[in-house]
């Protein structure tokens, strides 16, 4: 065959020349020297601190109990809860996909994170596994696939996850959370668009967002999370709140009998089934509720207020508050709303929410903008889950695997948030994003040497947060309060 005139020339790179220095000679006086010879770096020097507060929460023991293992103890390498922790200290370390893992099989720091015996994987059973401590993509990836219905006799995917334990285990943990004392929970509730790039089961077009997605519903208490429920988008906001919203209240009620709970959300859970439960069963709700012709005719003066206090300041905005009561064509009875008047840029705002409240009980104002505003935090709560710990990821074939990665990334937060919590509190980064608490104390160069009896990890003499990082160590190592 006639050769490619125009093809470039071949280079062969013999073990030999691999295995010379890199030299920089241009950046300064002395020349730069590089090798591969440091032996075991990681980047993720500080993830001890998140395996440390795993392991004095006990968070994924508790987590590994919502699966069942039908595989043969004698035969595993892996088992269940390293599985676990590898797929959840992953995502709170920045690794998104599976694929990662077939690189991170092999870090030595992550290994002993996971508990690891063998950090360094010599003594694997095939010779070929050497070398690597951890499972890699395939093996993991068998959490999400492992069908419902699998049980001891299928061939590889063997390992089952219970949804309804699972969603259990974070209500549980979120009312094992609140101090003994408690006697008045918020929870806020919001649905968030998951855009799809792919034919996944439940595909959707939402005209909303104008994309196809899902529609997962979320249940908050401050920064806690309690509920991360993935559902289709061809229902609304508030398909399924009742259910999910009655196994909160029972599980708060079987702890604290008198707590007082109120519920927060926009106009999309303004529905009356959702209301009369709320009613019916001694809960209190603040919901926002979208205004129509009906309800602007009855802000009409306070508006006119409103417009005359604008004009009376020089055009500034100017808000004036009124009660009323409402009822929609569908609802069985009227109800309080809470109208905002407001004349802002030389034209109205008008914005209306609804409570059951006592209204002798609260200041209209202090509730709307207060109270009420105070659920817009939660929107923030939401995007750090999916930004920083791409609870959005839900890209693999069925419905029930994308959950379970939804599932993962709640408890990736979950841990974070923790640690926010006991470790930063009080601190420069007590109130810092997932993203920038794994930015400034996880993602550390740390050099790991293996020995018989220690696993040392030396972090550089030069970073900056030192005396915060042991600062967080030692509040870590202390027994849960």
């Amino acid at each position: 065959m006639k050769a490619d005139p125009t093809a470039l020339p071949t280079t062969t790179v013999t073990t030999e020349c691999s295995k010379q220095p890199l030299l920089f000679p241009d950046l300064i006086a002395r020349p730069v020297e590089v090798d591969f010879d440091a032996g075991h770096v990681s980047s993720d020097g500080g993830g001890v601190l998140l395996a440390q507060l795993d392991r004095r929460e006990g968070y994924l023991e508790r987590f590994a109990l919502c699966f069942d293992d039908y595989r043969d103890p004698e035969l595993i390498e892996h088992d269940l809860l390293l599985l676990l922790r590898q797929r959840t200290y992953g995502l709170g370390l920045g690794y998104e996909d599976l694929i990662d893992h077939d690189t991170l099989c092999r870090d030595p720091l992550l290994a002993s994170l996971c508990g690891k015996d063998d950090p360094l994987g010599q003594d694997r059973a095939r010779r070929q596994d050497r070398g690597k401590a951890l499972a890699g993509k395939s093996t993991l990836n068998r959490l999400e696939l492992t069908p419902a219905d699998a049980d001891a006799a299928a061939r590889y995917k063997k390992i089952v996850a219970d949804p309804e334990a699972l969603e259990q285990f974070f209500i549980e943990e979120y009312v094992r959370s609140l101090p003994a004392d408690t006697e008045r929970v918020t929870l806020d509730l919001d649905a968030t668009d998951d855009p799809l790039h792919g034919q996944q089961e439940g595909r959707f077009f939402h005209g909303y967002y104008g994309d196809y997605c899902y529609l997962p519903l979320y249940i908050f208490d401050g920064d806690w999370p309690i509920l991360a429920w993935l559902r289709t988008s061809d229902g609304e906001a508030s398909t399924g709140a009742v259910g999910k919203v009655e196994k909160i209240v029972a599980a708060l009620r079987r702890r604290f009998p008198q707590v007082q709970i109120r519920l927060r959300a926009d106009s999309g859970f303004c529905r009356d089934a959702l209301m009369v439960w709320c009613e019916l069963n001694g809960v209190k709700y603040l919901f926002g509720l979208a205004r129509n012709a009906v309800l602007e005719r009855k802000l009409a003066r306070a508006l006119k207020q409103a417009q005359a206090l604008s004009e009376a300041q020089g055009g500034a905005a100017a808000r004036v508050f009124a009660e009323m009561t409402y009822k929609a064509e569908r609802w069985h009875a009227p109800r309080w709303v809470i109208g905002k008047a407001e004349w802002t840029q030389g034209e109205a705002n008008p914005r209306f929410i609804i409570t059951n409240e006592d209204p002798l009980a609260f200041d209209a104002q202090r509730l709307y903008e207060q109270d009420y505003c105070g659920r817009g935090d939660m929107e923030n709560r939401i995007k750090e889950q999916q930004l920083d710990l791409y609870a959005d990821r839900t890209s693999t074939e069925t419905m029930r695997a994308n959950q379970l990665r939804l599932w993962f990334s709640t408890l990736a937060y979950l841990l974070m948030n923790r640690l926010r919590q006991v470790g930063l509190a009080g601190t420069e980064l007590a109130r810092a994003t997932c993203g920038t608490i794994r930015l400034k104390l996880f993602k550390v160069g740390a050099l790991v040497r293996v020995r018989v009896r220690r696993v040392w990890v030396s972090l550089s003499s030069a970073y900056p947060l030192q005396v915060l990082f042991r600062l967080v160590a030692e509040r870590l190592s202390a027994a849960p309060g």
